[in-house]
């Protein structure tokens, strides 16, 4: 495999000699900006064998690189071993970027030619690319004797790439304003609202996500996330949704044939995905379009091209991240419903889990994953998995993002550290949970880190903070107990989880990286410090936080977090002397909610594990 990988990247510099590029960019991302793209988009792996998330290639005659961040290093190390393609890393001081880095590489050349696939790369990645070439004294203008030119070649790959997938097309269901809590046309009307603040008659939507939101449609064009791949426009007097969904494939859903023909009982037009150009240019043609505002974060270059010619494109932040990342009341509840759900699936699985093992069954990491999954889908509810368990016993455990081998996966012991890291969509939300398990005797180091973490969680879990607080200022909370004995981790803290969309959701976050976005009532964000160790093991604890109010007084208006995630956590390998009296009274209440709100719904058995297992320390 590692050979195919160098022949692949061999090919690409016979295109670019034939062509005159000086250098590809090949991205990790879809034409929408998706962290997880479909397969057609999965060009990274294609290239490289590379199957992290996050992940960019650039290839020049000399040179063939990968930039990845710190949750992939391990893995990046092992994937691109034999390969020509060599690692840079991202997240760490002394990162060079990778616009840094071709200003740098070319710094001798007089001229260079840069192709890119301008469907998969965000506008907003193009303008740090130019802003670092003319930063290093390059020009775009041709009568330069030092210049710049950026080749926007879509679907370059496809040169190259036999027997590419193609673009998805899946089933649509619909989100009842019962669920979502809100109408399509109540959202719609947000935003024609949003636009109008910024003097606009007319919005362009571009992430998968926020169409899925605003129109309470989801498919499964994207595994693991309920999507459909698509383009939203959405003017004063119309709204036009273009998406790939065929004629035969909606005769054979009627599914999909009710929510088209839903949506244009409502006045949404349903038009074919690659029509979102001609109609742009004729919208910004005719002056039915005055001012159009679209996100560079998430638009593409091909059409940030095509928009930037009009003279008539506002490019500046979408209004639906930030509305979407406030639950409303109806969908707060609903995440409870579902980590009620989620957390009994959970409870059956650890019960399961340890009791296969004293009985002498051989349980090996898929097997795990899939009993996990078993449990979920008891639950009439349960619509599919937010994201690829990550299944981890031992040493595999220390890749934040493991993938378990789809043979001869490792088998779980009776001893040491099993990690798994998974969550469901549910009817009425999605979960993200982590719990790292003690198999059975545990080293003193094992037992440390073990304790460490969960003291940096329970740390963050318990946090008061005023209004108008940022997760970055709030994201050592986390990690001091680890600092104080001198280790780290490398991702962030806390992400944001959608409602039946993304588990992963911006804006807010917690961690280190400056993010100004403060953390507001009815945000559902993410509690998962960790800690890994190369051919050792990991840890990582992992519940999701609801924001809420926690009064006000002289000082301001306070908030705090509400923790919606029901599993209880293994105190075996706890050294309690590490935690405060503050940490072990937090984690004897939480472990004994966990019991009262579960043990109604869990066969006997497992209820009477259960209570074995939270009893206070």
């Amino acid at each position: 495999m590692d050979n195919l990988f160098n022949m692949r990247v061999e090919k690409l510099r016979e295109l670019m000699e034939s062509r005159g590029w000086d250098a590809v960019i090949v991205t990790g991302s879809d034409p929408h900006a998706s962290e997880y793209p479909a397969p057609r988009w999965q060009q990274v792996k294609w290239l490289s064998g590379f199957t992290g998330e996050a992940g960019d290639v650039v290839v020049t005659a000399d040179h063939a690189g990968l930039w990845t961040d710190t949750r992939y290093f391990i893995q990046a190390n092992e994937q691109l071993s034999g390969t020509s393609i060599e690692l840079h890393k991202t997240r760490v001081p002394e990162q060079v970027l990778i616009p840094e880095w071709i200003a740098s590489h070319f710094e001798r050349k007089d001229n260079i030619v840069i192709a890119v696939d301008g469907l998969c790369q965000s506008a907003d990645g193009i303008g740090a690319l130019k802003e670092a070439l003319v930063a290093a004294g390059r020009s775009e203008d041709p009568e330069s004797d030092y210049r710049f030119r950026i080749v926007d070649v879509p679907d370059l790959l496809d040169l190259l790439w036999e027997d590419r997938p193609s673009v998805p097309c899946t089933p649509l269901s619909v989100v009842d304003d019962s669920i979502a809590g809100e109408s399509r046309q109540d959202r719609i009307a947000f935003v024609r609202e949003a636009a109008a603040r910024q003097l606009c008659d007319a919005v362009l939507l571009t992430a998968l996500d926020e169409i899925a939101w605003v129109l309470n449609v989801r498919g499964s064009d994207i595994e693991y996330n309920p999507m459909v791949i698509s383009y939203l426009l959405i003017c004063e007097g119309s709204v036009s949704w273009f998406v790939r969904k065929d004629a035969f494939a909606a005769v054979l859903d009627p599914g999909t044939l009710d929510t088209f023909a839903l949506l244009e009982d409502e006045g949404i037009a349903v038009l074919p995905y690659d029509d979102v150009q001609i109609a742009l240019n004729d919208a910004l043609g005719d002056g039915s379009i005055h001012r159009l505002l679209a996100d560079p974060s998430t638009l593409n270059y091909k059409l940030y091209s095509l928009l930037s010619l009009s003279g008539l494109c506002e490019f500046g932040t979408s209004p639906v991240p930030a509305r979407k990342a406030v639950k409303n009341e109806v969908e707060i509840e609903g995440f409870r419903k579902a980590h009620l759900l989620d957390g009994i699936a959970m409870e059956k699985f650890l019960y399961w889990l340890e009791n296969a093992l004293s009985e002498g069954e051989v349980v090996d990491e898929r097997l795990a994953a899939r009993v996990l999954g078993d449990f979920r889908a008891e639950s009439d509810d349960y619509l599919g998995d937010s994201f690829e368990t990550i299944s981890a016993y031992g040493k595999g455990a220390a890749l934040p993002h493991y993938s378990t081998p789809a043979y001869n996966a490792p088998e779980i012991r009776e001893y040491g550290l099993y990690l798994c890291d998974s969550g469901g969509h549910y009817t009425f939300g999605t979960t993200d949970i982590t719990r790292t398990v003690p198999m059975g005797q545990c080293t003193e180091l094992e037992k440390e880190d073990y304790t460490l973490v969960l003291k940096g969680h329970i740390a963050l879990a318990m946090a008061v903070f005023p209004k108008g607080t940022a997760g970055c200022q709030i994201d050592a909370l986390a990690r001091m107990p680890l600092w104080m004995a001198k280790r780290n981790f490398g991702h962030g803290t806390g992400h944001g989880v959608g409602f039946r969309l993304g588990v992963h959701e911006g804006p807010q976050d917690i961690r280190q990286n400056f993010n100004p976005t403060p953390l507001l009532p009815g945000m559902v964000t993410s509690d998962e410090p960790g800690i890994y160790r190369e051919g050792r093991h990991g840890v990582r604890h992992e519940n999701l936080l609801l924001c809420v109010e926690a009064g006000r007084n002289d000082f301001g208006e306070w908030l705090q977090f509400e923790t919606l995630t029901l599993c209880h956590f293994d105190t075996s390998a706890i050294l309690p002397g590490i935690l405060s009296q503050a940490e072990i009274d937090w984690l004897n209440a939480y472990n004994a909610r966990v019991y009262d709100t579960l043990a109604p719904h869990l066969p006997p058995r497992v209820r009477s594990w259960l209570l074995d297992k939270t009893r206070a320390i």
